[in-house]
Parts: structure tokens; C-alpha cells; sequence
């Protein structure tokens, strides 16, 4: 599998996390409840693994990405990305999905199964990761946390997931706007991805990273790996060649939820979040633990944000 010899790279911008408003969702939001939850560590590596499903996400990761060169860096700067949109304040939020954007620019090519050219900034590939990680990361927080959101609380939920696929590339009247939508777009993407070789081997080594990657991540993907594989519907296990014994499936979740209480204590879940996802993501959630009340504290949404704090306004 290729690595890049010069990979781009994500870098939250050099503030903290909230200084100017709250955002576009808000400290009451269901967004912030699910996604600084601790599950949320699970529900990202299901859903990073899931990416590999999508064939020109495969080739994007494995040619230019970097993720087998670094893994715990990429990951620690594609989690940063995704909780900047949930928690950070709306100028953050948008210096992040600019630069984000230009780093997805040079992730081009032709996707070798296919010969068709990929891009990382394809719309309906960015849909893919979009909806992947929201559910992943809800999916997660029902299994292992708190359990299900009240239906109010679920349509605000995939209501935001909206709102925040404006900051990538995504076509806002193709993003599910419920769980019953999430399921009709699994159904419609379900012939049209693949897992092959390349695909197979990304997905296994970032659930069961290899110890030459470091004894944290080595370790700490091992704990987590059955947990993600126990939420995968069977056909997304058979796709992925990551199936497991029953006993686990039937086993893993009652511990993993005892663990996840334990991690509910503000100061061990961010020692957990820096030690193995990374020092970015360990950075921002313990901002977002401490932050006090914004200059401004209203929620925007991202039109008012671009208009305030994007290239453009800019004039960049």
C-alpha cells in the first residue's frame, strides 16, 4: 500500500475553541451531548474504517493521504476537524473547513480499480463521511452510553447533521434529515461500495494498528476495535472481513458501557482523548470542557460565519 511522501495535512487554527459565539449549535444542542461524549472515541474509528467502503476514499487515503505513514496523527487531525464543527465557535469552524478544503484539493487521482479520477472534495464522497460519522458516533452513544436520544432530541440531531454538512462539500438536499433517511442512503449505497484488497487492508490495520505504530495505539485500538464491530450490521462485517465471535458481541457491550461511566469524569476522558486519538483532540475537548461564556453567546448558522469570517469576506 502507497504512502505520500508529502501528505497534506489538517491543523486546527491556533485559538482556542470558543471565543467569538457558541457556534452553530449551542450548549443545550444534542450535537454537543453525543459528540463530546465518550463514545464518540468509538464511534469515530467505526466510522473512519467505514470511509474505506467508498473506493475513491480508499485511493485518496492510501495515495496521498498519510494514514499508514502517521495513523494516530491523521486521526487526531480528521477527530479535531469533526468536534471543531460540533463544539468550536463559528469562526474556527470555518478557517477549519476552508483549510480542510484546500488540503482535500490535492488529494486527486485515478482509482485504480475503475481508472476513474477521485477527488476528496467529490461531493458524494464527502456525503459518505459526513453521514458515516454522525451515525457512527450516535450509533455509539446509544449502544454504549446514555441510550437513545428522545425523539426531540433525534430530529434536532439529524436536523444539525444538515447544518453542518454545509461546511464541506456535500449537497444539503441530499443529507439524510432523519434515521429513517440514514437507512434508505445506506440502501442506496450499498451496491455501489466495495471493499477490495487495497480497501481491506486499510480497514484492518487502522481497527488492529500494528505495534511498530506505537504501544498506545497499538493497545488502545485493540480495546476498541470489538466495540466498533459489535454496532456493524452483518453485511457491512461480511463486506469488511471483520466479523467476530458471537460471545464477544454478546460480551463486549456490558463492559464497554461500565467503562464508558468511568469515562464520564471530565478530566479521565480527556486524558483518554490525548493518549490515544492525540494531543490536537485532547487539546480542543479540554477547551471545550473549560470554555466560559462566548463574546457573543448565540448560535449562527455557517451563511453568517462565511459572511464574517470566510476567505471571501476576507478577501483572501
Amino acid at each position: 500500500m502507497k504512502a505520500a511522501t508529502a501528505r497534506p495535512q489538517f491543523d486546527a487554527p491556533a485559538r482556542t475553541i470558543r471565543e467569538v459565539d457558541y457556534g452553530f449549535f449551542g450548549p443545550d444542542s444534542p450535537t454537543w451531548k453525543v459528540w463530546t461524549a465518550p463514545t464518540a472515541l468509538i464511534g469515530f474509528q467505526r466510522s473512519v474504517v467505514l470511509e474505506h467502503f467508498d473506493p475513491a476514499l480508499t485511493a485518496a487515503v492510501a495515495d496521498v493521504g498519510g494514514i499508514y505513514s502517521d495513523p494516530r496523527g491523521r486521526l487526531d487531525h480528521t477527530f479535531a476537524y469533526f468536534l471543531i464543527a460540533a463544539v468550536a465557535d463559528s469562526r474556527m469552524a470555518i478557517e477549519a473547513s476552508e483549510h480542510l478544503m484546500q488540503v482535500h484539493a490535492k488529494a486527486t487521482g485515478i482509482e485504480p480499480i475503475s481508472g476513474k479520477r477521485y477527488s476528496a472534495n467529490n461531493p458524494d464522497s464527502q456525503l459518505w463521511i459526513h453521514v458515516t460519522g454522525w451515525h457512527s458516533v450516535l450509533k455509539c452513544y446509544e449502544m454504549y452510553g446514555p441510550g437513545p436520544l428522545s425523539p426531540e432530541e433525534e430530529r434536532q440531531y439529524w436536523a444539525e447533521c444538515v447544518i453542518a454538512a454545509e461546511l464541506q462539500t456535500c449537497k444539503p438536499s441530499e443529507v439524510p434529515t432523519s434515521r429513517a433517511e440514514v437507512r434508505d442512503y445506506f440502501a442506496e449505497m450499498r451496491p455501489k461500495l466495495s471493499s477490495s484488497e487495497r480497501a481491506h487492508e486499510g480497514m484492518h490495520y487502522l481497527l488492529f494498528t500494528p505495534r511498530d505504530r506505537g504501544m498506545k495505539l497499538w493497545a488502545g485500538s485493540r480495546l476498541v476495535a470489538p466495540a466498533a464491530i459489535a454496532t456493524l450490521p452483518e453485511w457491512m462485517r461480511r463486506t469488511g472481513g471483520f466479523d467476530q465471535p458471537g460471545m464477544v458481541d454478546a460480551a463486549y457491550p456490558k463492559a464497554v458501557r461500565a467503562a464508558m461511566k468511568v469515562l464520564s469524569n471530565d478530566r479521565l476522558e480527556h486524558a483518554v482523548a490525548a493518549n490515544f486519538i492525540g494531543p490536537m483532540t485532547g487539546r480542543l475537548l479540554r477547551e471545550h470542557l473549560r470554555a466560559g461564556t462566548p463574546q457573543n453567546p448565540v448560535t449562527v448558522t455557517p451563511s453568517q460565519a462565511k459572511e464574517l469570517y470566510g476567505r471571501a469576506a476576507k478577501g483572501a
